[in-house]
């Protein structure tokens, strides 16, 4: 398939009836220097929520066996990191935080504690940066191996999140030093699915802090793409790219 995503001045992202397309082996480059690019909002064409009854049934009947099974399994695992975290620092084990759902509706996320407890940001407007104090030792490991996400099973199971989806920001998330919904018109498309432990930003490797604003562009057409070509194939091969990433170094959650 041939690179459609279109980088450009604000007039309607994308190209076609359905907006910015992209294998999902395609490698996202930077755009062209265009002042004007660089100075306006980026637009995405409008998207619908799939017209997948079946397959959205489905996709939930993974979701919830899925995140059981996963839980079970683990269960051994998220016992031991949350005795350690208990024994390296005083404060919770797991960290609580509003995030946005299915049709902007919130919900409160369960992570690994990994910041020292008075430090916390509940907010999630404090992105966290390299050699960030906040970040306990044991911090680091968890969130350097994704394993302080590990909770978020919980989230799937009782249909806050789902397998795959968009990753689920906290209200008012900043890009760039910008709220998200003023830098990417069309951003609240990506809220026309559940929110996902992984997505096909994640699966193509875009992670981590949003201060890039090409960087963090791209993830919201990813997710805005994943909304309109969503199917149960996609899932899988963006859940089989994601053990790929996380077995090369971590770059899938």
């Amino acid at each position: 398939m041939t690179e459609k995503v279109i980088w450009h001045r604000p007039t309607v992202a994308g190209s076609g009836k359905n907006g910015p397309i992209r294998t999902l082996n395609d490698n996202l480059s930077p755009p062209g220097r265009d002042r004007r690019a660089d100075e306006t909002n980026f637009y995405i064409n409008p998207a619908e929520a799939p017209a997948l009854p079946i397959q959205l049934k489905l996709k939930r009947g993974v979701d919830m066996s899925g995140a059981f099974f996963g839980l079970l399994v683990l269960s051994p695992v998220l016992l031991f990191i949350a005795f350690l975290i208990k024994f390296e620092s005083r404060g919770p084990v797991f960290f609580r935080q509003v995030r946005t759902g299915l049709n902007e509706a919130p919900f409160e996320i369960l992570k690994f504690r990994s910041m020292y407890t008075d430090l916390c940001d509940n907010s999630g407007l404090c992105q966290t940066t390299d050699k960030d104090p906040r970040i306990t030792p044991l911090g680091r490991i968890l969130r350097r191996t994704n394993l302080d996400e590990l909770p978020q099973l919980w989230n799937v199971l009782v249909g806050d999140m789902s397998l795959v989806g968009p990753r689920p920001h906290v209200p008012d998330m900043l890009a760039a030093g910008r709220s998200y919904c003023e830098l990417v018109q069309g951003y609240e498309y990506r809220h026309l699915m559940r929110p996902g432990l992984t997505g096909l930003a994640q699966a193509r490797g875009l992670r981590g802090p949003t201060g890039h604003r090409w960087m963090a562009i791209r993830r919201i057409v990813c997710d805005v793409e994943y909304v309109r070509n969503f199917s149960l194939l996609l899932d899988m091969k963006i859940i089989l790219r994601t053990v790929i990433n996380e077995l090369k170094g971590g770059t899938g959650l």
